[in-house]
């Protein structure tokens, strides 16, 4: 069997780069490993080429940044975030990965519905789920939940500082009257 692989454009997740900030360059490994579409932040640009890694795209509130020849510009009117979902959800992506200082996933709500959306931090993963959603979990991994008024789970108990960990190998299930619930994983 072939060590290559063959990715379909759009299959998998792009990769957007907003602030790498102090992410782990293992963890950013994982995500170039199936050759993603690779959108970076303008301010970070450089940063990224200096890696050695291959953008696709630079979103920029800038008219004319200094870009590699063959790199699509994104235009930003505002925030750079929304011109990279807005991109990516007029171009049929079903899911992003984010790089970023902070998961700010309440503030992209409007997106969830269009676009799975998953933001990495140095410490954490964060994303949205769908009532019955059920993941494997070994015991000790940590969540970090936006507990809404009903919210029900398996497999989890809630510490005093409000995270909640696993209790045992196994599923961990998440029940809740609301269309999404944010959760963070402990990276």
């Amino acid at each position: 069997m072939s060590s290559h692989h063959i990715i379909r454009e759009k299959q998998e997740p792009a990769l957007y780069i907003h602030n790498p900030g102090t992410f782990n360059e293992e963890y950013l490994g994982q995500l170039l490993e199936w050759s993603p579409t690779l959108i970076v932040n303008e301010p970070v640009y450089e940063k990224v080429l200096s890696m050695g890694l291959k953008v696709d795209a630079v979103v920029s509130l800038l008219e004319t940044p200094a870009v590699q020849e063959n790199t699509k510009l994104i235009r930003a009117r505002t925030e750079a975030l929304d011109a990279v979902l807005d991109y990516l959800i007029a171009e049929k992506y079903p899911a992003v990965n984010v790089i970023d200082t902070e998961s700010n996933l309440r503030e992209l709500g409007s997106y969830i519905a269009e676009i799975n959306i998953v933001v990495f931090t140095a410490t954490e993963k964060a994303y949205a789920i769908k009532k019955g959603f059920k993941v494997w979990k070994p015991k000790g991994s940590v969540f970090r939940i936006e507990v809404v008024s009903y919210f029900e789970t398996s497999n989890l108990m809630q510490q005093e500082n409000g995270d909640f960990v696993v209790i045992s190998d196994g599923f961990v299930e998440f029940n809740f009257n609301t269309d999404y619930l944010f959760i963070s994983e402990v990276l």
